[in-house]
């Protein structure tokens, strides 16, 4: 791994806001290393308040969209909320059918197969609709793109509200109302919300013409928080204070859907980390391994039996997912060995038979494991489809441009994106999408990178840093868990390797004679002799707590080490 040291700011800088916050001095610098520098921009922070949110009005097309819901509901129109069979998707319909349901009847939810339908507006999906009478669909993460699926809902009389965050192409479908910041004509303040953050500017506009306050809309924070963590966007400006928000929600008075799969994993108190990996997979198996609908009824259901009985299926799909995420990724990992591909820039593997709904987490598996841009491919209908992830710093989705001609359809973000191509062109995309990122990737970028916020004693290690630290969350993107650095470290003599197969490894340390502090490096029972026999090492770390028989102490998470 490379280690990089972010820059660490001006010492007057560090030691005016120290004593403007009255904290100390790595305090004050990792709080300008995120952009903080005054004790305005430091309350925001540290206390996020709804208040903060800006007016839903300044998205483009707002007042046209929430016109035309108004108009739906007083002609008493059909509504139907589509949207993404993921994490982001599925919560976005659940918010934005649960608020029209408490003072409109006739809205349904529509969430369509990945296999038979595929991501994005379908056209069985724009049939559904004008079958059962619906005469609006909004669409939520999804539609940026959808001219033709938008044009033929226009000949049925079917008006489209797109709700999306994904970037748009050259021209944006001819709907009632497109609301997506990432537009170029667009002037609103942030544009890094993700599907459901758009959905609740939405209703957030529709609270506003409805006479409510944002008080009112606390008890959707919940599904927003769940988004914004599963979807990776940054955790700053908007999405901090409905992230900081909505996990208060999921603490303290979750909806019963999640409070039935929080039940189920037997979780108190959860962090945005534990949203990551214990509600959104579960939410999630449920398009990966059958249908997203699953998971928009779990999520509006209002009665525990039932959404007990929701979240064990559920619990089920997220069973038998995680059961083909490691066949697959083992088959996956023997493909690329087997035609040495080690050594390229990419990792592009197929098999017709692999389950679509797993190919993304695949494709993250073999990126953690290769460390380069990845694609994984399997067969869908007379098609390949395939799920792209990248490796930090690389714009995957630009590096797909660079194929288009290859490909048939394609869409997603900078890290991860999703495409379609015709079976005979797969051995040309292969060597194409080799050749374009070969030709521009950085070689640096192919090496996992660790950046260190700063280099620390172990004595500045109190308590006091640690209850501050904990008040920097939520953690995520754009404001990511703090790394430190410390040398010339001791183990106490007490190193071992543990779990199975002893890969990871467990440690006390102290330096010049500290006192000893208990250290955990998930994968790293590797390096065990690097620390026997008192050799002296440097390690990165983040600070954790550690609760044992009731008793809670901080603990360095290792992220790597090496030799002094």
């Amino acid at each position: 791994m490379r280690w990089t040291i972010k820059p660490k700011p001006v010492q007057d800088q560090i030691d005016t806001l120290a004593n403007e916050l009255k904290v100390d001095g790595l305090v004050a610098q990792l709080l300008l290393q995120r952009g903080i520098s005054n004790y305005a921009e430091a309350k925001k922070f540290f206390r996020p308040v709804l208040t903060d949110l800006h007016d839903p009005f300044l998205m483009r097309d707002m007042d046209i969209a929430v016109s035309r819901i108004m108009k739906a509901i007083e002609n008493h129109e059909n509504i139907l909320v589509y949207g993404d069979y993921d994490v982001d998707g599925t919560t976005a319909v659940a918010l934005v059918s649960s608020y029209l349901v408490r003072y409109y009847p006739n809205v349904a939810t529509y969430i369509p197969d990945r296999y038979d339908e595929g991501y994005g507006i379908s056209i069985k999906g724009i049939d559904f609709a004008d079958d059962n009478g619906f005469s609006l669909i909004i669409a939520l993460d999804c539609g940026v793109k959808a001219i033709d699926q938008v044009a033929y809902a226009k000949e049925k009389h079917i008006d489209f509200i797109i709700c999306d965050h994904h970037r748009p192409g050259n021209r944006i479908p001819d709907a009632v109302a497109v609301l997506d910041p990432k537009r170029d004509d667009c002037m609103y303040p942030y544009d890094e919300l993700c599907g459901c953050g758009i959905g609740f500017k939405l209703i957030q506009a529709l609270a506003q013409e409805n006479g409510e306050t944002i008080d009112d809309l606390i008890p959707y924070l919940d599904l927003v928080a769940t988004a914004i963590g599963a979807d990776i966007v940054p955790i700053t400006g908007e999405n901090r204070v409905l992230a900081y928000h909505g996990l208060k929600v999921i603490n303290s008075n979750p909806r019963i859907g999640f409070k039935a799969i929080i039940d189920q994993v037997k979780k108190t108190e959860l962090t945005i980390t534990d949203v990551v990996f214990i509600i959104a997979p579960r939410i999630n198996a449920a398009g990966r391994m059958k249908h997203g609908q699953h998971a928009v009824d779990l999520l509006i259901e209002s009665n525990l039996e039932r959404a007990t009985t929701f979240a064990g299926e559920i619990e089920k799909f997220n069973y038998d997912r995680r059961e083909l995420d490691q066949e697959i990724t083992q088959e996956a990992l023997s493909q690329i060995e087997a035609n040495n591909e080690e050594k390229g820039f990419t990792s592009v593997v197929y098999k017709d038979t692999w389950h679509k709904g797993v190919i993304g987490i695949v494709a993250s598996r073999l990126t953690e494991t290769y460390y380069r841009p990845t694609l994984v491919f399997t067969k869908s209908g007379d098609k390949l489809a395939a799920s792209a992830r990248s490796v930090k710093g690389f714009d995957v989705y630009n590096a797909l441009q660079g194929c288009a001609d290859c490909i048939e359809q394609f869409g997603g973000h900078k890290y991860a994106a999703g495409l379609t191509l015709l079976e005979e062109q797969y051995e040309n995309f292969k060597e194409q999408f080799e050749k374009v990122v070969s030709e521009t990737i950085d070689p640096n970028l192919l090496t996992p990178e660790i950046s260190v916020d700063a280099k620390i004693d172990l004595k500045e290690i109190t308590p006091k840093l640690m209850r501050i630290l904990k008040q920097f969350a939520p953690y995520g993107p754009g404001n990511m868990t703090p790394i430190f650095m410390a040398e010339n470290l001791n183990d106490m003599g007490y190193a071992k390797g543990v779990g199975e197969n002893e890969k990871h490894l467990k440690l006390s340390v102290t330096q010049n004679e500290s006192r000893p502090i208990g250290c955990i490096g998930f994968n790293l029972g590797d390096k065990l002799s690097m620390v026997k026999n008192g050799k002296a090492f440097n390690a990165v770390f983040s600070l954790d707590e550690n609760e044992w028989q009731g008793q809670v102490s901080i603990q360095l998470k290792l992220r790597d080490l090496r030799e002094a």
